[in-house]
């Protein structure tokens, strides 16, 4: 799945628990590792660096380290770009006195700009995360055949246990406050009939997918995709989110920028945005 895996550094308590989460990764899909540091190169720091990679045990040979200095967007999305990276690992920060995740302007930004795939981490452990629980977000967009089978892929690969792809109905209130005008029960065979829709669309795309001996369960929710996917993940304590963008528009300019705006300030959990 991904050949060149980067991971931007910066040199802070976190930055060995953030390594050696990317060096399982690199492991288990066979990539090379790119390093990016954005500041001065020192050789206190070059030091203090390579001692992390020692103790963490990368693999030198299928390791670079990149060291740029200017603005810490732009040269992280400009390293990106020069080494083709397939995927690209960043942090999340945890609020001030809150149990609660958020990515500042410097994350949405690299989310935005990025050339390749985002997978953010709200907590790297030096052991590494385990990614049990995932939960893949199966709204009708033109990209969510290429998240699923992603998600699908990397589920494998990590051997995830349990498998959610939550599906939107999509203007759900208007289509039921149409059929409310009917009798119950025909507003019932609406309900149903809406809701065999979005499984057989699931159903359909996972007919080209090998799913292995994945478990897997398809959740259709009849509110906005961005709370439902948030709401449904708290609720499993779920340890990935799988969500897509095209590139096609800006990341926030969806038809629920807001929806978005808050799943990015108070992550349910680890976030995989894929891009094609």
């Amino acid at each position: 799945m991904y050949q060149k895996v980067a991971l931007a550094i910066a040199f802070s308590p976190r930055m060995e628990a953030l390594i050696s989460e990317t060096k399982r990764l690199v492991e288990l899909f066979g990539s090379e590792l790119i390093l990016i540091h954005i500041g001065k190169k020192t050789d206190e720091l070059e030091a203090k660096l390579d001692e992390i990679i020692v103790k963490t045990g990368l693999d030198k040979v299928k390791t670079k380290l990149i060291w740029k200095e200017g603005k810490p967007v732009k040269m992280i999305i400009q390293a990106c770009k020069e080494e083709q990276a397939d995927l690209l690992v960043a942090g999340a920060l945890k609020r001030e006195g809150f149990l609660t995740y958020y990515m500042g302007s410097v994350g949405r930004k690299i989310i935005r700009k990025a050339p390749c795939s985002v997978l953010t981490l709200i907590e790297p452990k030096v052991g590494s995360t385990v990614f049990d629980k995932i939960v893949l977000n199966g709204t009708q967009l033109e990209i969510t055949p290429h998240v699923i089978e992603v998600g699908i892929n990397f589920s494998k690969k990590i051997k995830a246990e349990q498998v959610h792809i939550l599906n939107e109905i999509k203007m759900y209130g208007l289509q039921m406050g149409t059929a409310s005008e009917d009798s119950e029960e025909e507003a019932s065979q609406t309900r149903r009939q809406l809701v065999q829709n979005e499984m057989e669309y699931v159903e359909e795309i996972m007919k080209k997918i090998d799913p292995g001996d994945l478990k897997l369960n398809i959740k259709v929710t009849g509110g906005r995709w961005a709370v439902e996917l948030a709401r449904f993940c708290e609720k499993i304590d779920a340890d990935l989110l799988v969500v897509g963008d095209d590139h096609k528009l800006n990341f926030f300019d969806r038809i629920f920028p807001h929806d978005l705006e808050d799943l990015l300030s108070t992550l349910p959990c680890n976030l995989l945005i894929v891009k094609n």
